[in-house]
């Protein structure tokens, strides 16, 4: 619905459509008036914006995500503080969240859940090697285009939110406590694994239509995060294969170094997996390979078996070895015959 009056933020941008709101913030279509392009703003509530603490804290996300560009990351443009309202100024996606779609289409295929998954991989993996852990993915955070292309949204958010009202996180902090890693909700510091692990959640969601854990409150919600152990999805969904079964259990580990150590490697078993899921092929994930933007993903290689080896050599070893076998036997009859020759010359026999 459009803004009544269309208001200005810091004399530049023009205030046009609601286009969502939630516990901390609204979100708006807006128009940057000094570039005239069309932008997103989020403008957090007015208690947030009167706290020191989280004004620099905003401040120093916002930096960080604006220092950042990938494909399949919302672009910051800009953040600023008008009439004590702080606001973010983003990229313009039109389209929808991932969310959104997960309530209309219900659950994905796996040729429709993997594509979208690998451009998060994408997406997060660059921010990783970055030095930034989102720490608040979920499929809210995740905008889809028309054109299928995948974007993560709202870096560095609830990090700034930690710092202030820690007697409001389950509600206000961590946003959705569903998707939230165990360590996060034992409220130690977030790493890359922990994006890892909410991105476990949000494929887990979508290929079975539900969450792996589930309780009508976040203390509890919390407490099944660090405690219980996911239902296997191929008790939800049997035809889903083996393989994926163990590695979103592995995913969705309640340690951190048990699960893979950033979102390119998590990709780069995925990538393998969606190619190639034969039973009995080994994915060996590198995080030296970068995971590329979009849809298309870096192969990871099979691990090849002695008997691969051999045939793609060309050398048949068995039969060099009877080869050599036979020059020794003749090498050894030499000196026999060379001494049989010798003593019948001197007995002068011819």
């Amino acid at each position: 619905m459009p803004v009544s009056s269309n208001p200005v933020l810091s004399n530049r941008y023009q205030l046009l459509q609601t286009l969502g709101s939630g516990g901390t913030a609204v979100v708006y279509r807006a128009r940057d008036l000094m570039l005239e392009r069309q932008v997103a703003i989020k403008v957090l509530r007015p208690d947030f914006s009167k706290d020191d603490t989280f004004r620099e804290r905003f401040r120093q996300e916002a930096r960080a995500a604006a220092n950042i560009s990938h494909p399949n990351i919302v672009t910051v443009h800009d953040f600023g503080l008008d009439n004590d309202r702080l606001f973010i100024v983003m990229e313009y996606v039109p389209g929808t969240d991932l969310k959104s779609m997960l309530r209309q289409h219900g659950p994905f295929s796996l040729d429709e859940a993997i594509p979208v998954i690998l451009q998060a991989c994408a997406g997060l993996g660059y921010a990783h090697r970055s030095g930034i852990v989102h720490c608040d993915v979920k499929p809210h955070n995740m905008l889809v285009t028309p054109e299928g292309q995948l974007k993560v949204t709202d870096f560095g958010i609830a990090r700034a939110l930690a710092g202030i009202h820690p007697d409001e996180k389950s509600d206000v902090v961590w946003g959705s406590p569903q998707y939230f890693s165990p360590e996060q909700a034992s409220g130690a510091a977030p790493s890359p694994a922990s994006d890892v692990y909410s991105l476990g959640v949000v494929l887990y969601e979508m290929l079975t239509g539900r969450l792996p854990l589930n309780a009508d409150t976040a203390s509890e919600l919390a407490r099944m995060h660090r405690d219980e152990p996911p239902v296997p999805i191929r008790k939800i969904n049997p035809n889903l294969p083996a393989s994926l079964e163990r590695i979103l259990l592995k995913v969705l580990s309640k340690e951190p170094a048990a699960r893979y150590r950033s979102a390119d490697q998590f990709g780069q078993v995925l990538s393998g997996f969606s190619h190639s899921p034969e039973p009995g092929q080994v994915i060996v994930p590198n995080d030296n390979k970068v995971n590329p933007a979009a849809k298309s993903a870096t192969r990871s290689q099979p691990v090849e078996s002695p008997q691969d080896d051999k045939e793609a050599s060309g050398i048949d070893w068995v039969a060099v070895g009877l080869g050599l076998l036979a020059v020794l036997s003749i090498g050894g009859l030499i000196p026999y015959w060379t001494y049989v020759l010798m003593f019948i010359n001197s007995l002068g026999i011819k």
